[in-house]
């Protein structure tokens, strides 16, 4: 529910904090004072389009800020989208909306205190509020919202989510088949394609690190004569020596001689004595080892002409395949499984053919059972819906729920054909003349699609929800169909503007006492029923009101604001008397009956049930 509205500097508001209740929440005031202006801040938190206009007077921004309190079910709802975006709260059960408009022109709009985009806010907040009046954030006038509210009403989530999770399978299964489906010139270039990559590939019989050896082997290969001349030339040095001069092995072995002769006498050079040692033996090492790589330095042209057309070959797969001999390495097992899927493709089409056909068959069994409910269901909301309609004067008006199919290549394999369309109605189903439907389109939400239908007054043909006029004759059918639809409405919040439009006091106490009925049957809240706020030039209605609040205005240094008092009982007696017009004695008598008969209805309601 909508707990807290702060607004500041927004058209004649200067400042303004209204803490709102569960329950029944009345507004009243007179034309102008400002009530519409609240309903305006709503809708801008709602995503509304932001109108720089509304800017108060000499301000450089306005700011309107909304505190949510959230139920469980909508926790669940709205946790994955605000993990997504980042955008969680500090308590689960609580969300932040805001907007602020600037001077400059730019707007900027904040979920839980951090900017979002419009689309994020929107795909929020209409989760959130209802607000009649404004069409664009109510879910009744959104086509597509009809097929989600018949099916909570008819308590069918579960096979509504049989049917999803066929579907998708089907889906999955047709990617697939889509993908081997493709023309038969193009699969067998492509077959040709890949068959050369492979057999390139395997025939260069790549090793991962082979490029790297093969480089250090292209530098031995290409300067063996050097290195086998300074080789040689350290072997003799070390092993040999040359002119009649002793080698460095023999040389060392002399100090190793006298150093180990220095050691007897003196102990204190026995380290050096041992170092020279050592230095012997690694000078050993090292010349037998130069001796091992003369013998493997080789002079062979041919193998240097191999090694050098291998990296060529290399260096070549590499641009074509990859960065790396790994990544031609991998590039070729991919070609490999997709030839072997390819040239196997009749096979596994084939396979995919049968079990797509038998997932057709099982979806379209579900979504017959699916539609068989919901066209049940629609007749006992049309029933429903009329009778709320009675009690609101409207008697003659009708509801009806359209359904459609669309006969399509590819879709279900329907047992029974259907007619393209049909409407339900309290007093039966009527099916539109034309070709029937033997393979009809599907979604995940089945293979229904639905309208709501409105005849407002006798005589009138039913036509499409969207299309019907705005007023008090709306109003009172939009509630109708809140009252029925509130147990798989899963919005917290309900505003109604205006809604009294057109109607007098006697139906206004039928409106206040349904709208109040509003307030108690929601089981997805932990408030027990929606948050309703109403504004209101009736006091029939305005006596249902659990919280009462004035709208006025005041002159403050020569400026018009806004403010908004919570009326306790006697003030709200004398506002319910000024609604009245008259005065005196009879006028707050007037306001007393009305609160009276308003308690007495709500009684009513809460030990028998209002119908």
């Amino acid at each position: 529910m909508l707990r807290e509205l702060h607004i500041e500097d927004f058209a004649i508001i200067d400042e303004l904090h209204l803490t709102l209740e569960p329950g029944f929440n009345i507004l009243t005031g007179e034309t102008g004072a400002g009530k519409s202006i609240l309903i305006d801040a709503v809708a801008l938190l709602l995503g509304g389009r932001a109108d720089m206009a509304s800017l108060r007077k000499g301000a450089e921004r306005a700011r309107v800020e909304g505190l949510f309190i959230l139920p469980p079910t909508q926790q669940e709802g709205l946790a994955a989208l605000l993990e997504r975006e980042g955008l969680e709260g500090d308590q689960p059960d609580s969300l932040w909306l805001s907007r602020e408009l600037r001077a400059n022109g730019r707007a900027v709009a904040r979920v839980n205190g951090r900017v979002v985009s419009l689309n994020i806010m929107r795909e929020i907040a209409e989760t959130l509020v209802d607000v009649h009046g404004q069409s664009e954030h109510l879910s009744l006038l959104r086509v597509r919202e009809h097929l989600n509210l018949l099916d909570r009403f008819a308590g069918l989530g579960e096979l509504r989510a049989q049917v999803e999770a066929v579907v998708r399978e089907v889906q999955g299964v047709r990617r697939e088949l889509n993908h081997l489906r493709q023309s038969e010139r193009e699969r067998m270039q492509r077959i040709d394609l890949l068959r050369f990559q492979v057999s390139e590939i395997a025939d260069a019989r790549l090793q991962p690190h082979e490029h790297s050896e093969l480089e250090a082997e292209l530098v031995r290969l290409s300067n063996a004569e050097q290195l086998s001349s300074l080789a040689s030339g350290l072997v003799a040095l070390l092993e040999e020596g040359g002119a009649g001069a002793p080698s460095v092995l023999d040389l060392l072995g002399q100090g190793q001689r006298d150093m180990g002769a220095l050691a007897r006498i003196d102990a204190a050079l026995a380290p050096q004595a041992q170092v020279l040692e050592e230095v012997g033996y690694q000078l050993e090492d090292v010349a037998r080892t130069l001796r091992n790589y003369l013998g493997d330095v080789e002079f062979n042209p041919k193998r240097l002409v191999w090694v050098e057309a291998r990296l060529s070959l290399l260096r070549q797969l590499e641009r074509k395949y990859g960065g790396s001999l790994a990544d031609v390495i991998a590039h070729g097992k991919a070609v490999a499984d997709e030839l072997e899927t390819l040239e196997h493709s009749d096979e596994r089409i084939g396979a995919l053919s049968a079990q797509e056909s038998d997932l057709l068959e099982t979806c379209a069994r579900l979504c017959q059972e699916l539609s068989e409910k919901r066209q049940a269901a629609a007749a006992v909301l049309c029933k429903g819906v009329e009778g709320e309609l009675n009690d609101l004067r409207m008697g003659g008006a009708r509801l009806g729920v359209a359904f459609q199919w669309r006969q399509t290549d590819g879709g279900l394999p329907l047992v029974r054909a259907l007619p393209a369309a049909l409407t339900v109605t309290d007093a039966g189903v009527e099916a539109d003349a034309g070709p029937s439907v033997t393979s009809a389109a599907f979604d995940s939400t089945g293979m229904d699609e639905v309208e709501f239908l409105v005849a407002p007054n006798v005589g009138e043909g039913l036509k499409p929800m969207t299309r019907i006029a705005s007023g008090g004759e709306t109003a009172r059918l939009m509630l109708a169909l809140k009252t029925v639809l509130s147990r798989a409405d899963c919005t917290p919040t309900l505003i109604f503007d205006e809604i009294d439009q057109g109607i007098g006091g006697r139906i206004g106490a039928v409106v206040g006492a349904k709208l109040w009925q509003l307030t108690t049957h929601h089981p997805a809240s932990e408030l027990g029923g929606h948050q309703v706020l109403c504004i209101t030039h009736l006091p029939q209605l305005a006596g249902f009101g659990d919280s009462h609040f004035r709208v006025h205005k005041q002159i403050v240094e020569g400026r018009t604001i806004t403010q908004v008092t919570r009326l306790e009982l006697e003030a709200q007696v004398r506002e319910l008397s000024q609604m009245l017009g008259t005065l005196g004695e009879a006028a707050h008598q007037g306001a007393l009956e009305i609160l009276e008969q308003a308690q007495v209805m709500k009684q009513a309601v809460v030990g028998e049930g209002l119908t």
